[in-house]
């Protein structure tokens, strides 16, 4: 590690102590990453890069108002921390409320199972995906179009406070995404993959048969009909209950989302019933080992797991230690951001519905007419409605699924499909395909887990019936 970053923490201790009486709440944060990124479409290279970008951000609260700023060049950290505090000082105007916290004095690695993709060579993480590439297009002739993309990231950080946090964190993530297009005269359908961890480079070396099945998924699409758009009672397979409950719930319960809408603050009220008794949502850092996990977050509180829905009632948020405290509530370890070039904001970490009781198989049983939907090929969300695409699907009849559809889209509004769930599957299913996006901040890791849903009254998208 450059001396850069291991000689650094007595430089922050220096600079809290000259600078931090002079504003409510200062924080100097310092990160190291190392990336690769490698993008392949068709037969042509897009992306191909290596690189180890060093920096930092300075971050002050006076009388509640924020000061931001960030660098590149060690030596310019005192004109920064200065340019923050300037800041904070012209636009506070009320008080600062942070929820308080206990000092912490840590160095936490999260530690890899396998090999470090630090230690591949880019020429062999090429490699790769010129295999991957040669087996989406080896699939049928009708691949028009296929992409892959690798990414990897080690970040080490280090976070001093003014309230006396010194913490040293540092983590390797990796990515894989996976598309192939096939086409037939006018009809063209996409067949997707996602995958990551925290894990080992291993995790993307054997995966073949999900590239090959994105591929088919894409080709036989070509083939089916579309679902005739209609409101069915629908099974989603945990993928789907996964991204439905990140997209759709997820961000409704991150605190900075409410306070700063009291419509929102008022529909998202501590006590109301949205869904079944025996519907459970978390989110959490805590869990080890996903892509959401971690140590402490990005303002040094510890990771915790929070219950959002108990038994079918709102019984938690997402918190900062700003919206915790704006809110009376207790922080819960959602600060996060992407790089030294963004300032925390609450964030998902991993997010979950518990696992149920219902048999997955039974789930299907006294659907005179509905649809079963798997996977996902994208989706949208505006305030408390969603759309999702599901990647593929079949109609259900008498209780059994039958003939496969394609273009299946499901809409509807989060707090009447959470009411809408007719029961929760005994299966459950960690999805650690996720890039989260708000703010600005796009392709934050996060996890997401789920069982099978039974949902009535699901618009169903598709070709007019």
């Amino acid at each position: 590690m450059p001396t850069l970053l291991a000689d650094a923490k007595n430089l922050l201790s220096d600079l809290i102590r000259r600078y931090g009486k002079r504003v409510d709440y200062l924080a100097i944060r310092l990160e190291e990453a190392e990336a690769t990124d490698i993008l392949l479409r068709a037969d042509k290279i897009e992306t191909l890069s290596q690189g180890i970008s060093i920096g930092g951000q300075v971050r002050a609260c006076y009388q509640g108002g924020w000061g931001f700023a960030s660098f590149n060049q060690l030596s310019t950290l005192a004109e920064r921390v200065e340019e923050a505090i300037a800041a904070a000082r012209i636009v506070g105007e009320e008080e600062t409320i942070l929820a308080p916290i206990d000092a912490v004095q840590d160095i936490c690695i999260i530690p890899l199972t396998g090999t470090d993709p630090r230690q591949i060579p880019l020429a062999e993480k090429k490699a790769l995906c010129d295999r991957y590439t040669e087996i989406l297009r080896s699939v049928d002739p009708r691949i028009a179009t296929t992409s892959v993309r690798y990414g990897d990231s080690a970040q080490r950080i280090i976070l001093a406070t003014s309230e006396g946090t010194m913490l040293e964190q540092s983590w390797v993530d990796m990515e894989m995404r996976f598309a192939a297009t096939a086409r037939d005269g006018e009809t063209v359908q996409t067949g997707r993959e996602t995958t990551g961890s925290r894990k080992a480079y291993e995790d993307l070396t054997n995966l073949d048969e999900q590239v090959r099945g994105a591929a088919q998924r894409g080709v036989e699409a070509l083939s089916l009909p579309p679902v005739k758009g209609n409101t069915y009672t629908v099974v989603i397979d945990p993928i789907l209950s996964g991204l439905f409950v990140h997209e759709a719930f997820g961000h409704l319960s991150e605190a900075d989302m409410a306070y700063e809408n009291p419509d929102l603050l008022e529909v998202m009220t501590i006590g109301r019933r949205f869904g079944p008794k025996d519907l459970q949502i978390f989110d959490g850092a805590a869990p080890e080992g996903h892509r959401g996990s971690y140590f402490y977050d990005d303002e040094g509180t510890p990771a915790t797991t929070t219950q959002l829905i108990k038994d079918g009632v709102l019984v938690g948020r997402l918190h900062s230690r700003e919206t915790a405290g704006k809110l009376d509530e207790q922080p819960t370890g959602n600060a996060r951001c992407l790089s030294y070039h963004y300032p925390p904001i609450v964030r998902m970490t991993n997010t979950w519905i518990e696992r149920g009781n219902t048999p997955v198989e039974d789930l299907f049983t006294g659907i005179k007419e509905g649809v079963y939907a798997r996977n996902w090929l994208g989706g949208m969300t505006n305030g408390e409605m969603f759309t999702f695409s599901a990647g593929e699907a079949w109609m259900i009849r008498n209780g059994k699924i039958a003939e496969p559809v394609r273009d299946v889209t499901l809409s509807g509004n989060v707090f009447s499909t959470l009411a809408d769930i007719e029961a929760i599957g005994d299966d459950f299913y960690w999805d650690e395909s996720g890039g989260c996006g708000k703010g600005g901040q796009s392709g934050l890791p996060v996890g997401c887990g789920g069982p099978s849903l039974r949902i009535r009254n699901v618009i169903v998208g598709g070709e007019a019936a």
